[in-house]
């Protein structure tokens, strides 16, 4: 059986967030399946980086189909999670299905990959007291409400979670999510 990993996401996410970690993973050999509030197709957008403006642009994305709803995950199937940025986190974080994923992997102590502003799902469900995350640096004042240390950088590693700012982050985020990974959750 292959393991698998759930990347939880909806509307408005970053489409580098949701489409590196998504291929990069399935290239490792794990199977990823994207969950999202219900079972349809997802429209993501691209941030980008303009000079001239006081913060990054948005811009319609790819869209891609969602494998599952939410309420029909059962994380125990999974050995890892995956939560991207974009806007999506900000409508998420309040999702009572959401959160009792979240709480699965961090109470289990299994690996969990967050970027951008997907530390606001693990902020919300009161999973960053004591921790060391990265995120969008303009989250600071948020992960510092959580109980977490902020620490701007492109791969974060504290215990079995990494994080990174965002998507020019990608390559040491997930090299470093990778050897979690094969450490805590090895293929099978």
């Amino acid at each position: 059986m292959t393991s698998k990993i759930l990347l939880v996401t909806g509307d408005a996410a970053e489409s580098l967030e949701v489409f590196y970690p998504y291929q990069r993973l399935r290239e490792e050999g794990y199977q990823v399946d994207i969950a999202a509030p219900t079972r349809k197709r997802l429209q993501f957008v691209v941030h980008d980086f303009v000079d001239g403006y006081d913060t990054y642009t948005e811009k319609p994305g790819y869209t891609w189909p969602a494998d599952l709803a939410l309420a029909d995950v059962d994380p125990a199937a999974y050995v890892a999670l995956v939560i991207p940025g974009g806007r999506a986190p900000e409508y998420l974080r309040n999702d009572p299905d959401v959160q009792r994923i979240a709480r699965h992997f961090f109470e289990g102590d299994k690996p969990v990959a967050q970027i951008c502003h997907g530390p606001l799902i693990t902020a919300a469900a009161g999973l960053l007291d004591g921790r060391r995350t990265s995120a969008y640096p303009a989250l600071a004042p948020d992960i510092t409400a959580a109980g977490a240390e902020f620490v701007e950088g492109e791969a974060v590693v504290d215990g079995v979670v990494v994080s990174a700012r965002a998507w020019p982050d990608h390559p040491a985020w997930l090299r470093a999510f990778i050897e979690v990974l094969r450490t805590k959750a090895p293929l099978s």
